[in-house]
């Protein structure tokens, strides 16, 4: 089986993580894993870059942490895609299929609604996937957004979950409306312990992002449950 992290955020892209994207990328190497796939908070989220910067600029530093662990990973034998994770009021959504040159081409993607947003990434050929949709976390999410008619796949195991419910009550969801299901670490620290790591398996080796999307839909990804669970 091959295994791949599909939730990581890096220093140089998301406020809240510690962790760079080089040493991100030597730690999964280690633990062996195939491939991760780099989600820093977008510009609508807890973003590392600032907003004074013009368009360009600001892309070119938000894509630093996933391009520094794609330089590592090239050298040590890891695969590293790109994605984002898109904010919306109390939902964090997982956006994959899309790239670098995609942000530069729509330099209005701090300015759209969600549903604008959602609805270029789909032409574009990307999905969505809704991370953790039942986390509660009064300093960040407010309240519990649900948007089944916007994402395509559910993120059924958070290892970053304060607790196990909360993973229970996703996993629910998925199932009830035919969600394709999903998991990952939602890893931001290099002191995240080893047996909370998480992520899904493939019997087939994943070469691309569109492999993932493609396996995504096609049902065939495993989420890998982590030696110790969620507390609670």
């Amino acid at each position: 089986m091959f295994k791949y992290e599909t939730h990581l955020h890096t220093a140089e892209g998301s406020s809240c993580a510690s962790a760079s994207g080089a040493e991100q990328a030597r730690r999964y190497k280690a633990l062996g894993y195939d491939g991760i796939i780099v989600t820093d908070h977008f510009f609508n989220g807890n973003c590392a870059v600032t907003s004074f910067l013009n368009w360009e600029d600001r892309v070119n530093k938000f894509c630093k942490g996933y391009e520094n662990a794609k330089a590592v990973g090239d050298e040590i034998g890891l695969k590293v895609f790109f994605g984002l994770e898109y904010s919306y009021f109390g939902a964090d959504i997982l956006t994959y299929g899309i790239d670098k040159d995609f942000l530069l081409a729509n330099d209005n993607l701090s300015d759209i609604s969600f549903y604008q947003f959602a609805d270029r990434v789909h032409k574009a050929g990307g999905v969505l996937v809704h991370a953790h949709p039942f986390r509660q976390a009064d300093w960040y999410i407010h309240e519990i957004k649900l948007l089944p008619k916007w994402i395509d796949g559910v993120e059924v195991y958070n290892s970053g979950n304060g607790k196990e419910v909360y993973n229970q009550r996703a996993k629910w969801y998925a199932e009830q409306f035919g969600f394709k299901q999903t998991g990952g670490t939602d890893n931001h620290h290099l002191w995240v312990e080893d047996s909370r790591i998480s992520g899904v398996s493939s019997e087939k080796p994943l070469d691309s992002i569109a492999d993932y999307i493609t396996a995504l839909k096609e049902g065939k990804l495993n989420v890998i449950t982590p030696e110790k669970p969620a507390e609670g």
